[in-house]
């Protein structure tokens, strides 16, 4: 159950809150739309994202000033549990940085490709080309590193973490796609590497990489099909 502390619905081990803890009140700043706009505008929004792929071939061109702050900001508003909000986005734009970062990435993929990754893993990706080279992690002027944030001597323990920086992802991802920049989630394994490339202390954990740019000219994708509606929806 992901809930903000506002529900005062509660679980084991989970603050509780009453109604005499609830925080400020504020109106809820909701529009309704006639339901003509409401399909329109859904049918456009899953449209746009119809056409958000993942990609590997990034130009370098620099992103514009507030654009990548932006959708982090987007981001950032993702429900959380008890809204501790446990995320933090590491970007990195310094050449030297992301430099270290590519070669510690590609260390840990070389050796996972060539001796942990199961027979199964590697027959499921054969069709998409991927290898253990990561040139995109160099090449994309920015890398946005999302961690976990767990308890620590500055942050208060969180709840249901994976499933409230999972969220902000999906908002980050979406976020991006719509300023009309690409990303690929990347992740790397294991990625502990990645508390001494970004500086972050053990508290924080590695979740995913995030290469954030521009296509180049001739980026291709592969042409995967997504599954039906009636494939994944069921009404009752």
């Amino acid at each position: 159950m992901l809930e903000g502390p506002e529900t005062g619905t509660v679980s084991s081990g989970r603050p509780q809150v009453n109604d005499t803890d609830l925080v400020p009140r504020v109106p809820v700043q909701h529009h309704r739309r006639p339901p003509a706009d409401m399909v329109r505008e859904a049918e456009a929004f899953a449209q746009r994202m119809a056409q958000r792929r993942s990609v590997r071939d990034f130009a370098s061109d620099p992103l514009p000033d507030g654009v990548v702050e932006a959708a982090i900001r987007a981001a950032s508003t993702a429900p959380s549990g008890a809204n501790v909000q446990p995320w933090r986005f590491v970007v990195l734009t310094d050449p030297a940085r992301k430099r270290r970062l590519r070669e510690a990435a590609e260390a840990e993929e070389r050796a996972f490709y060539d001796r942990r990754a199961s027979p199964e893993w590697l027959g499921a990706i054969a069709g998409l080309g991927t290898d253990w080279r990561k040139p995109f992690l160099e090449t994309a002027p920015a890398v946005i590193v999302v961690f976990e944030v767990h308890q620590g001597p500055h942050s208060p323990k969180p709840y249901y973490v994976k499933e409230s920086v999972g969220i902000a992802v999906g908002l980050l991802i979406t976020a991006l796609h719509h300023a009309g920049l690409v990303t690929l989630t990347h992740t790397p394994s294991p990625m502990r590497f990645l508390n001494e490339v970004c500086e972050r202390p053990a508290e924080e954990r590695p979740y995913v990489v995030m290469p954030v740019g521009y296509p180049t000219p001739d980026a291709h994708v592969p042409d995967l099909p997504r599954k039906p509606l009636d494939e994944i929806m069921i009404r009752w």
